[in-house]
């Protein structure tokens, strides 16, 4: 037998060696039955694109949640000190509802994102739709049974720092879709709140003590405002409700 016979005899044994373990190792034979390796099956293929649609992240019914462990960061992180006065504050001086295009002002867009099979009349206003407030875990179907709590509200935001704003952060802090600030809940849990901080508010679902407090310390970061140290305590009781 010559040497180029034996040597394309060696190539075919390599190859159906290859091909009998399923090319393990990530090689295949080469034209000349060497082995040469062997592309992944991941590439070339495009990666999916982070979801960007505003929306809460799953298993979150607010946007812009802040991680439990990022919020005891930032907790820790806000200035505390005693609530400011009430003098000069009015809801007036706190724009909303604003325009958000189409017809529909900040409501109906926060009725629209929070709820399910949400139907708008041609002035944009929720006719009918399915909503689960967060408070109090009550199940909803009237729209006008629902209001849009600011998360952190308005007298509450006056107190800790907002009576220094001017009329442009006032509004936006007012009608803000971007921070876990605006949320459909019930009517009625909604004037229980009122405009009490946590430490003398909770909701009743103690299940929604996690987003609760992520949310009012995601919002009182973003915007700079100051806690009481009652507050900044129950604040950590709800966030020690967090999972991780």
């Amino acid at each position: 037998m010559g040497r180029q016979t034996r040597w394309s005899g060696a190539a075919l044994v390599v190859s159906l060696l290859l091909a009998a373990t399923g090319c393990a190792g990530g090689v295949t034979p080469g034209a000349d039955g060497k082995p040469t390796p062997r592309a992944s099956k991941s590439a070339g293929r495009p990666t999916s694109p982070r979801p960007d649609d505003g929306k809460p992240a799953t298993g979150d019914v607010l946007p812009g949640l802040v991680s439990a462990a990022e919020a005891r960061t930032r907790l820790a992180a806000l200035k505390v000190a005693a609530p400011g006065t009430m003098a000069g504050y009015s809801r007036d001086k706190f724009t909303h509802w604003a325009e958000q295009g189409d017809k529909c002002d900040t409501r109906e867009v926060v009725l629209q994102r929070d709820g399910s099979d949400v139907v708008r009349d041609p002035e944009c206003r929720a006719v009918s739709g399915k909503w689960t407030s967060l408070y109090d875990g009550v199940a909803v179907t009237e729209a006008s049974k629902m209001d849009i709590d600011h998360m952190v509200p308005l007298a509450e935001g006056w107190r800790s720092g907002a009576a220094g704003w001017d009329a442009a952060k006032r509004k936006a802090f007012a009608n803000d879709l971007t921070h876990p600030q605006l949320l459909a809940v019930t009517a009625a849990s909604n004037r229980s709140k009122g405009d009490q901080s946590p430490d003398l508010w909770q909701p009743p679902a103690k299940s929604s003590w996690c987003q609760y407090g992520r949310a009012w310390t995601t919002v009182k970061s973003a915007y700079g405002l100051t806690v009481t140290e009652p507050e900044k305590k129950m604040l950590t009781t709800m966030l020690d409700t967090c999972s991780s």
